[in-house]
């Protein structure tokens, strides 16, 4: 921590004092050195090292450079007028290098001002967030920073923090086992429960989520769950008392002698709303819904289906209140007394029918808002990749050098790949309203994958062995097979380890129904663990470390596995990790397999 000395009336750190030091000596250096070239015109870039005190000052008191670049400009330009008087054309110019020291320390200071007051806000969030936060190092589990929350929610101060190791803080050592295996399992995890111990020795339920920030650095923000994990143990035991003092199941039982009511448990008559006696003799199907009636009539005729197991139908029951209730009944016959009653099972499914209506207007509000946000994203995009076409097309009009001319070039290709994403966004989000449709048509594979590989440059990325008849035609909507064969050629090439080697082979005999296209690379691989969310999307294999260094947000596969889902077919992967993976397309030889994508 920074001790602080007092300096008139403005008190100085030490490090700020030691930073003043350095400024002023490198400002007095540079001045001294222009006084030396100048007197003893030695032509020399005198006037670029006025930029290292500048831009010094400038990083670490933005506002204080400006006033510093400006002291710089007058001395500079009193030495010149000094020594160079009256050569006109030199005065110039160093009288423009004195403008420039403003100009530059002016843009400095003001993105320096823009990157201080973002690391406030995130700082500021950090400290104030209404759930625990602790950043520690991955390899020592040392606690580098906590902020207030935590501080409150366990009862250490800050320094108390400090030293301690986050497993220190577990309540257990089996506690501590079970977080060591997630934190071994996977990068980042979310939802882990668990409990942490206060600093009166008291136990904590908590939630942990944590996220790899750097290489070695891992966030975790920490969410106190006592009070609902207390609930819920509280819950569990009446529930075991409430089991142990009544009869029967949790679920609806009703058994039936000639459609009429012979007994019910307790979870049954909450169910329905009458009390055991009311129920007793009463005719089932006067709680039936009038609509079906008909169907229930049916089935206690024929209890089991055609393979011997009980049946399973959902009817809408009537309370007494009237309301409306859903469950889904399981049907056995059963003796009772030496007689044939029926034994019928209720599960109420009422609130999981509605959960799943709200789901799907959940999904289809999603899909607007992400329809939304790509299209909000792409318009500005739009004026910004024309602007820099026209300054990369006509550099010399605008005054862009060559250095920056490969900046804005590397701008141009970061905001087309940025249009690339949200066009995906798009089309994902379409996709999934299921307003896609499949226009057929015949044509040849063979040329369209060796249009794909000369249009991506994909002959000069890899050895590509293409081993397809070329008498080969589909019947599929060209434009997106060939989405799909762009999608996976792309992975493969971009996952693949020097010296990249990828084989495109056709894979199904005359008898077959389906077309089988694989696609072989020898790239990094991909676990079992991990094939069932690749066609998720943005999941990625390893995608702590894939993401970034091919920058990629996975989106392709998703689209791609929608694509061929709505031909009627599917894709398979088979992977060893280190040694390659292969993504094979398997697509119906006939369009009578199409499927809505709605339906996938």
């Amino acid at each position: 921590m920074d001790r602080y000395g007092p300096l008139s009336r403005i008190n100085l750190s030490h490090t700020d004092l030691v930073r003043l030091i350095v400024i002023l000596s490198l400002t007095i250096c540079c001045i001294a050195i222009t006084v030396v070239s100048l007197k003893e015109n030695i032509v020399t870039i005198y006037a670029q090292l006025f930029f290292f005190p500048l831009l010094y000052a400038t990083y670490f008191y933005p506002r204080w450079g400006i006033f510093l670049a400006g002291f710089c400009a007058v001395a500079y330009e009193v030495l010149a007028y000094v020594y160079l008087f009256p050569d006109t054309g030199l005065l110039i110019y160093t009288t423009g290098q004195a403008v420039l020291f403003i100009c530059i320390t002016a843009v400095v200071a003001h993105f320096t001002e823009k990157v201080n007051r973002s690391e406030a806000r995130y700082r500021s969030i950090f400290e104030t967030s209404l759930l625990g936060i602790v950043l520690f190092d991955q390899n020592s589990f040392a606690i580098r920073m906590t902020n207030n929350y935590l501080s409150q929610m366990l009862g250490y101060t800050p320094e108390e923090f400090t030293g301690m190791t986050l497993p220190r803080l577990f309540f257990s050592k089996d506690d501590q086992r079970k977080f060591f295996e997630y934190l071994g399992s996977s990068e980042d995890v979310n939802n882990f429960e668990t409990r942490l111990v206060r600093k009166d020795k008291e136990p904590l339920w908590v939630n942990l989520s944590w996220r790899r920030v750097s290489d070695n650095q891992v966030s975790c923000s920490v969410i106190d769950i006592n009070k609902r994990k207390c609930a819920e143990q509280a819950a569990e035991e009446n529930y075991t008392r409430y089991q142990q003092v009544t009869e029967g199941s949790p679920t609806c039982i009703i058994i039936t002698r000639d459609q009429k009511i012979v007994y019910t448990n307790p979870a049954f008559q909450i169910f329905s709303g009458y009390d055991a006696d009311e129920l007793a003799g009463k005719d089932l199907l006067m709680l039936i819904h009038n609509d079906d009636k008909a169907d229930f009539l049916n089935i206690p005729a024929h209890p089991r289906n055609q393979n011997g197991k009980t049946s399973k139908v959902e009817y809408r029951f009537l309370t007494k209140n009237g309301e409306i209730r859903l469950a889904a009944a399981f049907f056995s016959p059963i003796q009772q007394k030496g007689e044939t009653s029926l034994l019928i099972n209720l599960v109420d499914i009422t609130e999981k029918e509605q959960l799943r209506e709200r789901l799907l207007q959940y999904n289809e509000r999603r899909r607007g808002i992400i329809s939304t946000v790509a299209d909000e994203l792409r318009t500005p995009l739009q004026p910004i990749m024309g602007y820099l076409n026209l300054l990369t097309g006509d550099p010399q009009t605008y005054g862009v050098t060559d250095e920056t001319r490969v900046i804005l070039d590397r701008c141009a290709k970061s905001v087309d790949h940025e249009r690339q994403i949200i066009n995906q966004m798009l089309e994902l989000s379409v996709l999934d309203a299921g307003k896609i449709p499949l226009n057929y048509s015949t044509f040849s594979p063979t040329g369209m994958i060796q249009s794909i590989i000369d249009a991506g440059g994909y002959a000069a990325k890899a050895d590509l062995t293409l081993d397809i008849p070329k008498n080969l035609t589909f019947e599929a909507d060209a434009s997106k097979i060939s989405t799909v064969i762009e999608s996976m050629l792309s992975n493969a090439v971009n996952y693949s380890k020097p010296p990249r080697k990828i084989r495109i082979s056709y894979q199904s005999g005359t008898s077959d129904k389906m077309h089988r296209i694989s696609i072989q690379d020898n790239g990094i691989g991909i676990t079992n663990t991990q094939l069932d969310e690749i066609f998720e999307p943005f999941k990625l294999p390893d995608s702590g470390n894939i993401s970034r260094k091919y920058d990629r947000i996975g989106l392709s596969l998703s689209i791609a596995k929608k694509y061929i889902q709505m031909h009627g077919g599917y894709i398979s992967v088979e992977s060893i990790v280190n040694l390659g993976s292969t993504f094979t397309i398997h697509l119906p030889k006939t369009r009578s397999l199409a499927v809505k994508v709605n339906d996938v």
